[in-house]
């Protein structure tokens, strides 16, 4: 299969997708923690990996789908 232009903004829009969840849930997160909220270690040690497993994804596609970009100009 040949990755063509609409597969490499796709990639792109994902990448830029996952940043902004991801984002928006790492604010939460920490405003919840600094407000005292009473949770086991777990939890904070169990969202911590799916945040980074899930920023190293972003980058991957990010930077796959910028590579798709780059290479299909016309």
């Amino acid at each position: 299969m040949k990755l063509e232009r609409k597969h490499g903004w796709l990639l792109v829009g994902i990448a830029l997708w996952n940043f902004v969840v991801w984002g928006t849930f790492i604010k939460n997160l920490a405003a919840s923690h600094a407000s005292g909220e009473d949770r086991p270690s777990g939890y904070y040690v169990a969202h911590t990996v799916l945040i980074v497993v899930d920023l190293a994804i972003g980058v991957v596609l990010g930077l796959l789908g910028l590579k798709v970009l780059r290479t299909t100009r016309k």
